[in-house]
């Protein structure tokens, strides 16, 4: 399973990659694999400030529909608009162009409580 070791990570299955306070957020390779053929991505929060752990968005499956949590406190600055003609990307790329959000971060010290690749592959029992 890939789980990229410069990414930090979830119990809620997020990533995360920081570039100063700037996060790019989507969901793991085992969060796809789990949900099956995504059909449709939906973030309605672009330009808001969320807590960390507020819902910014949901992630539509097949057969299922999942919420999708901040991992960080801070302001969504992008969506990726890429998936909302090809939402299947989070399945091919989940941790290239399937990315979901960008978050300018509000509180650094959140950054302490993510997972490391080794903590992630440990929670999912890779």
């Amino acid at each position: 399973m890939n789980i990229p070791a410069n990414l930090k990570y979830t119990k809620d299955h997020e990533w995360v990659s920081l570039e100063g306070d700037i996060a790019t957020v989507g969901i793991t390779h085992f969060a796809q694999k789990e949900l099956g053929d995504i059909v449709y991505v939906e973030v309605e929060t672009l330009d808001q400030t969320l807590e960390k752990d507020e819902v910014f968005g949901t992630v539509e499956a097949v057969k299922t529909v999942s919420d999708l949590f901040l991992p960080l406190s801070g302001e969504i600055i992008a969506f990726n608009d890429s998936l909302e003609s090809t939402p299947e990307v989070v399945n091919s790329d989940p941790y290239g162009a399937g990315w979901m959000i960008k978050i300018k971060v509000a509180k650094m010290d959140e950054v302490d409580s993510l997972l490391s690749s080794e903590s992630y592959k440990e929670l999912i029992g890779a």
